[in-house]
C-alpha cells in the first residue's frame, strides 16, 4: 500500500435549532442584518448535557457504520477541537471510551477552524508510514459554549456539531498531499481565550486575508494533487461566512465544482465545519464516489491546511 483513502464519513448535529429570529430576541440584530453580512439562516446548538465528545462520538459511530467497521478495527483516534474544557482525558480518549475502541492511540489537535484538515493530513501520514492501519478522524466543536451571547458581531456566527471520516490504507492515494502553514504574527485575529474562554475575532482582517491571500494557496494544493481547479467536482472550504466562501471559491477557479454552503444552515462550527459539510454533500449525492474534492480549512491562529481527496 502506498497511499491512504477516506473509506466513509459521517456527521452529527444537536437537535436544537436557533434561528435568526431567535437571536433577534437576545441581541440587537435581525434576520436581514445577519443574512446580508454572513449568509447564515440557522445554527444547531447543543444543550448543557451534550459535551463535545458526545457530538464527536455520534459522528464517528456513523462513519464507522458506513465503512462497515467495528471499534476494534481502529488503532488511532484523532479529534480536532478547540472547545475542549478539560485538559485530560483528552477528547480522543473520551470518544474511544464511548465507542468501546480498545488500545487505540488517542490524540487531540487544536488548530481551530483548520483542525480537521490538519488531522486528516496527520492520519494520511500515519497510515502511509505504517504507524496506523485505520484512523478515525473527527472534527467537533461546541462553539456555543465559548460564545459571547451579548456580542452581536460574533454570537450570530456560531453553531455546534461534529463530522468524522475513517481513513485506511489504499493501493492508490485517495488523499492528496497537504499544503499547510500559518501567519503567526496575525494569530490574534481569531481568539478563544480568557476565563471563561470567549470567542472573538477581527472580522475585517480575517475577511481580507481569506479572500486575497488564500486563493493561490488553495490552487497550489490542487497542483500537489496533480489537478487543475477546473478538474474538481467539489470544494469544501471552512464554513466561516458565506461572504468569504463565495469569493474565495470563485478566485480558486473551480468552475465545475459544487461549492459547499452548509454555513447557511449550520453556522460556523469551527473544526467540525469541513467534515460536516463534506458528509452532507456525499449524503445528498452532490458528489459521487471517486470524485476529487478540495477540502480547505483556515482561521484560528491564521492557520490553513488543504488537500484534494477522493470521495468514498
Amino acid at each position: 500500500m502506498n497511499g491512504s483513502r477516506i473509506a466513509a464519513v459521517g456527521h452529527y448535529q444537536p437537535a436544537k435549532v436557533l434561528t435568526n429570529e431567535d437571536l433577534a430576541g437576545l441581541v440587537d440584530t435581525s434576520d436581514e442584518w445577519i443574512r446580508s453580512r454572513v449568509g447564515i439562516r440557522t445554527r444547531h446548538i447543543a444543550g448543557p448535557d451534550e459535551p463535545v465528545d458526545e457530538l464527536a462520538a455520534h459522528a464517528a459511530a456513523k462513519a464507522l457504520a458506513a465503512a462497515g467497521l467495528g471499534p476494534a478495527d481502529i488503532d488511532l483516534v484523532l479529534v480536532a477541537t478547540s472547545t475542549a474544557i478539560d485538559r485530560s482525558p483528552n477528547m480522543a480518549a473520551r470518544v474511544a471510551a464511548r465507542l468501546g475502541i480498545p488500545q487505540a492511540a488517542t490524540m487531540d489537535l487544536n488548530v481551530v477552524c483548520a483542525g480537521f484538515t490538519h488531522a486528516l493530513a496527520t492520519a494520511d501520514h500515519a497510515v502511509r508510514s505504517g504507524g496506523a492501519s485505520r484512523v478515525l478522524v473527527i472534527g467537533a466543536d461546541k462553539m456555543s459554549e465559548v460564545a459571547d451571547w451579548s456580542d452581536r458581531t460574533t454570537c450570530v456566527l456560531v453553531g455546534d456539531g461534529a463530522g468524522a471520516a475513517v481513513v485506511e490504507a489504499a493501493g492508490e492515494p485517495g488523499i492528496g498531499p497537504v499544503l499547510w502553514g500559518s501567519v503567526p504574527e496575525m494569530g490574534n485575529a481569531v481568539r478563544i481565550e480568557g476565563t471563561p474562554p470567549r470567542f472573538a475575532q477581527e472580522g475585517q482582517s480575517v475577511y481580507r486575508w481569506a479572500t486575497t491571500q488564500l486563493p493561490p494557496i488553495a490552487r497550489r494544493a490542487c497542483e500537489r494533487a496533480g489537478l487543475e481547479p477546473a478538474d474538481l467536482a467539489g470544494v469544501v472550504l471552512h464554513q466561516a461566512n458565506l461572504r468569504i466562501i463565495e469569493p474565495l471559491a470563485e478566485k480558486i477557479g473551480a468552475v465545475n465544482a459544487v461549492v459547499a454552503r452548509d454555513v447557511t444552515e449550520s453556522g460556523n462550527t469551527s473544526a467540525a465545519s469541513i467534515p460536516l459539510a463534506f458528509s452532507k454533500l456525499i449524503e445528498q449525492g452532490a458528489v459521487g464516489t471517486g470524485d476529487p474534492v478540495l477540502l480547505f480549512g483556515f482561521g484560528g491562529n491564521l492557520s490553513y491546511a488543504g488537500q484534494v481527496v477522493r470521495c468514498p
